[in-house]
């Protein structure tokens, strides 16, 4: 077991996009941070980063879809660590994109199972940690696409919504016992993720832009900003939350 007296936080799908700039902000403040991802190359180059820079970062291959993968995660980080503070349940696939008659059932099916039950079969884990432990907070990554519906992203949009229903649910049953759960509903940011829907192609990327009353899409440092901000004490009274992060795309 690590020897250490910062916290500890976890980040699913942290080699990359939103979930490196989170693993990153965690570490810039000194917390222990656990990075879990289905690319090892690029986590463990991440993981390297960090230590180089005096920091403690541990990568732990995981498929947040895979019941065993998600339970040999959590075996390690409690040999390694014996607690977890944060959590950052952030792993997630855009899926295919269809109208709802045409979308597959094999489509329906791998979206749902990385996005909802991912972000369950995580807290399952999480939260028997913390209520063992007596605190802890844990932050899911949803969608604006989990409050409003969006065409040809039917799958996307109901993984999204679960998540925040999720959210909630635990919220309700563990506010007694010191343990926070909120999420966060980004508007368009600008990822790989995005980088790929758009064929990379900047004209696609302003009209995505004008979709947000603020006329551009954020960055995922601003997302992780807002993540420090929950997983801190200055939150102490937030939980349940479903935090939009849009650039005022839901205030119309």
């Amino acid at each position: 077991m690590a020897n250490t007296d910062s916290k500890v936080a976890l980040v699913t799908g942290g080699s990359a996009g939103i979930g490196k700039a989170i693993v990153e902000a965690f570490a810039e403040r000194g917390d222990s941070v656990v990075i879990s991802d289905v690319d090892q190359e690029r986590g463990e180059k991440l993981a390297d980063s960090i230590r180089q820079n005096g920091g403690d970062a541990l990568f732990v291959k995981a498929d947040v879809s895979d019941l065993d993968s998600v339970k040999r995660l959590f075996e390690t980080i409690k040999d390694r660590y014996g607690r977890l503070d944060y959590a950052v349940n952030n792993a997630g696939i855009e899926g295919e994109q269809n109208e709802t008659a045409d979308c597959t059932f094999e489509n329906f099916d791998r979206t749902i199972k990385v996005n909802l039950y991912g972000v369950f079969y995580g807290m399952k884990h999480e939260l028997d940690i913390m209520r063992e432990q007596g605190s802890g907070v844990i932050v899911n990554i949803s969608s604006i696409a989990g409050e409003v519906g969006f065409m040809n992203l039917p799958a996307y949009c109901a993984s999204k919504g679960g998540v925040i229903q999720l959210t909630k649910t635990a919220a309700l049953e563990y506010a007694t016992r010191n343990i926070r759960v909120n999420a966060i509903c980004p508007a368009v940011i600008m990822t790989e993720m995005v980088e790929r829907i758009t064929n990379h192609d900047p004209a696609i990327q302003a009209e995505f832009a004008k979709l947000q009353p603020m006329e551009r899409v954020g960055k995922p440092e601003e997302i992780a900003d807002s993540v420090m901000w929950l997983c801190s004490d200055k939150s102490s009274f937030v939980t349940g939350q479903a935090i939009n992060i849009d650039g005022g795309y839901l205030a119309r």
